[in-house]
């Protein structure tokens, strides 16, 4: 993720910084360091920060389910038009479940729901190239703490993860042209911006 902090550089290590911290093998530490070692992570995260604040990064499901309702697509039709818009840039898709279940079961759960908002954004016509990876956080990050069916802890996240290196746009360091690109979509009124107080 955007906010991670690498530790402390080991003399005479040859592996790349935060290597060993690899979660689940998506190359998160490995991106962050790119991102950092560049001077892009400044400008990643304003652009993660616009797209939290332009379109819902959210979509739900219901128990024990992996299938995107009406409102989900709907949402999902949201975040690719933004995408869309924002060619050089990639996502992240994190899957989460509530704490109803194994946990591994749960950690399954959680990348078939990453995997399902995916799976959509590409037949919306995002490249996969550009979904950069889908991650299951499982039931480890409730946004409500019980052990409960929970519709909020039953979700999946799309994240701003960096930028696509080949891109013209990345190679000649236009980065502030990306993040002050005027992007204006009246349906995300619509849509509401998240879920406050209520399930989608």
């Amino acid at each position: 993720m955007l906010g991670m902090v690498g530790a402390p550089l080991a003399a005479c290590s040859t592996a790349e910084l935060g290597s060993h911290i690899d979660e689940g093998g998506f190359g998160n530490p490995t991106a962050h360091n790119l991102l950092l070692q560049t001077g892009q992570l400044p400008f990643a995260i304003d652009l993660a920060q616009r797209f939290n604040a332009e379109v819902p990064n959210t979509v739900t499901f219901d128990f024990d389910s992996a299938r995107l309702d009406g409102q989900a697509q709907a949402i999902l039709r949201v975040q690719a038009r933004w995408i869309r818009h924002f060619p050089e840039v990639t996502f992240r898709v994190y899957g989460n479940a509530d704490l109803v279940g194994s946990s591994a079961y749960n950690q399954r759960l959680g990348m078939r729901r990453a995997r399902a908002v995916v799976a959509y954004l590409v037949r919306q016509g995002i490249s996969r190239r550009r979904l950069e990876a889908v991650i299951s956080n499982g039931e480890t990050q409730p946004l409500v703490q019980t052990q409960d069916r929970e519709r909020q802890n039953r979700r999946a996240v799309t994240e701003v993860s960096g930028f696509l290196q080949d891109h013209p746009h990345i190679i000649n360091g236009e980065y502030l042209e990306i993040v002050h690109r005027e992007y204006v979509d009246s349906a995300t009124a619509s849509t509401g911006r998240r879920s406050s107080g209520g399930s989608l």
